[in-house]
């Protein structure tokens, strides 16, 4: 864990580390101790050499100065280096017992492999400390992502299944003499060289000019040039290999998440999880000149960011952009004026809220019209209320519905209609219209009409019932 910002006011590194304890469950263990905060915050204690790291404003935190601890920090530094080093002994018996009998005699290698073991087995969390926007503690924190962290060779192989069968699983080892298989993570449109689609290869190997399948669209795709990204440089690469992090030109049709392999040996590799959006702002454009620049604009933004949605509100006719923060969408609309040249106005950030139901009750709901001639008629009872947690944890939506009718008290023609009626409802809560988190149905009784009663009917039943019952 990194702890960013520490030249902010109201910086507080252990305060951040205790929070991880408490809300995260994680058993977050400083490797650094800040010295100074907020406006002073000029360097860092590291535990484990036991050495102060000053970095130099000269040189915009480029270079740092290696020296003692403060006087003021030394017992302060003990402490916290002697909880490390307990946090670490059990991955290593012989660093227990020289913690018991002489701690000073622990080397920093031991230390270090301790820390990784530890780290790859998820038993502790790191913690380092620094300011990226001044390149203080950068240095040390991308040392601790190499020393500490699991190469592609550290863990198993990647699993994926049959394009043809879902139920057959693969796997693809980390090595360059396997099929190759890649995903794509991150897109993004360049204004030289027009659309990067950035990948992460699990196997295999890829050269420049050769062909690729993607798995969603079906269709082959030749990868013109292969890149090496460097922040905002590219440089262009003859061949990447498994383990390796690149971006292709040539891509027509790409989305992320989609998986690319060898045509010979296809593979559906695990898709991202695209969180739900938080928040949401409204927009609309200055001018009309910016009407059909904001269309294409949001189209490309969609299209890199999967996280980014975009709705129209039937009301007001505004387009409303949600995303994952404030901050993400406030980027989304400078990057709107910056690089689409696209005016907007925007309204006042609105929380993405919803409801829920606490408690299940039983309801029974009659839908009557008769108007001359065939009239309409269902009568269901059932009953409502939140999701089972297992159903949940299968990740099958956030709607069950559960059929208990026996006897042919509705025709079972008729329970697809029911089940969409309450499906389509969660949409608009019966509070505040705001959508239903989760919710299940168990019908299990009612009646029909031989004449008035069809589809359309128990539908329309089910929306009212909704309505009622919530």
């Amino acid at each position: 864990g990194f702890v960013n910002k520490m030249d902010r006011i109201g910086a507080d590194f252990l305060m951040v580390v205790q929070q991880v304890r408490d809300m995260l469950g994680a058993k977050a263990v400083p490797l650094q101790l800040p010295i100074g905060a907020e406006d002073n915050f000029k360097g860092v204690v590291d535990l484990i050499t036991m050495k102060s790291l000053v970095w130099d404003d000269a040189t915009q935190g480029m270079t740092y100065v290696e020296g003692e601890v403060p006087a003021d920090m030394l017992e302060e530094a003990q402490q916290y280096r002697a909880e490390l080093v307990e946090a670490v002994a059990d991955y290593d018996e012989k660093l227990l017992e020289k913690f018991f009998d002489d701690p000073n005699s622990i080397t920093e290698d031991e230390i270090h492999e301790a820390v990784r073991k530890a780290t790859l087995d998820l038993s502790i969390i790191p913690m380092l400390c620094g300011s990226s926007y001044k390149n203080k503690g950068v240095q040390k924190m991308l040392d601790c992502v190499i020393r500490y962290l699991p190469s592609p060779l550290d863990v198993e192989a990647v699993t994926g299944t049959d394009p043809d069968d879902a139920e057959k699983i693969l796997t693809r080892k980390p090595d360059a003499k396997e099929p190759f298989a890649a995903l794509a993570f991150k897109i993004m449109t360049d204004p030289f060289v027009g659309r990067l689609a950035f990948f992460r290869v699990y196997s295999g190997g890829l050269d420049a000019g050769s062909y690729v399948l993607n798995v969603r669209s079906g269709k082959n795709e030749r990868i013109s040039r292969i890149m090496q990204m460097h922040a905002n440089k590219q440089n262009p690469i003859d061949r990447i290999e498994a383990g390796d992090i690149g971006a292709a030109v040539g891509f027509k049709d790409i989305k992320t998440g989609d998986t690319l392999c060898d045509e010979k040996h296809p593979i559906i590799l695990e898709n991202m999880f695209i969180p739900e959006s938080v928040i949401s702002i409204a927009i609309e454009p200055k001018t009309q000149a910016d009407v059909e620049k904001m269309g294409m604009a949001i189209a490309k933004l969609v299209e890199e960011d999967p996280t980014l949605r975009v709705k129209t509100d039937e009301e007001t006719g505004q387009t409303v952009l949600s995303g994952m923060g404030e901050l993400h969408l406030e980027i989304i609309v400078d990057r709107m004026r910056r690089e689409f040249k696209v005016e907007v106005n925007q309204g006042a950030p609105q929380v993405a809220y919803k409801e829920a139901f606490t408690l299940k009750i039983d309801h029974r709901e009659v839908y009557k019209k008769q108007s001359g001639g065939r009239g309409k008629f269902a009568d269901i009872q059932f009953e409502i209320g939140p999701a089972d947690e297992e159903f949940l944890a299968l990740d099958k939506g956030r709607f069950q519905f559960v059929n208990d009718i026996f006897g042919g008290s509705i025709p079972k023609e008729f329970v697809p209609a029911i089940q969409k009626g309450f499906e389509t409802s969660m949409t608009n809560g019966v509070l505040a219209g705001f959508p239903l988190e989760n919710m299940r149905v168990r019908v299990y009784d009612g009646s029909f009409h031989q004449v008035d009663s069809d589809s359309m009917s128990f539908e329309l039943c089910a929306k009212q019932a909704y309505r009622e019952a919530g």
